[in-house]
């Protein structure tokens, strides 16, 4: 197996994992946006503690919904090349009457 085929196995399980968990993985996704925008914020020393969170907060807030575009993306991209299975059908029952 070479590098290029094992880098591609690799890329397609972590983009199905993503397909897989979108809500968990915009949870992730905002909280490190969250968590790096207070870090630096907090470096600047002339802004109030508020005015800190509340930029936090927007930048958080840009970043997923960022991501919630991108999932959208994704899912429209998956349906449209039918690279996803019809996966909802096989959780509801069918109703043959």
């Amino acid at each position: 197996m070479d590098k290029s085929t094992e880098s591609k196995g690799n890329f397609e399980s972590i983009r199905e994992w993503i397909v897989e968990h979108k809500l968990r993985t915009v949870g992730c996704l905002w909280l490190s946006g969250i968590t790096g925008s207070i870090a630096y914020n907090w470096s600047q020393p002339t802004m109030k503690t508020s005015v800190k969170l509340i930029h936090a907060r927007l930048h958080a807030q840009a970043l997923t919904l960022a991501a919630l575009a991108g999932a959208a993306a994704v899912e429209y991209y998956d349906r449209r090349t039918s690279v996803k299975e019809d996966r909802y059908p096989k959780f509801l029952p069918i109703d043959r009457n």
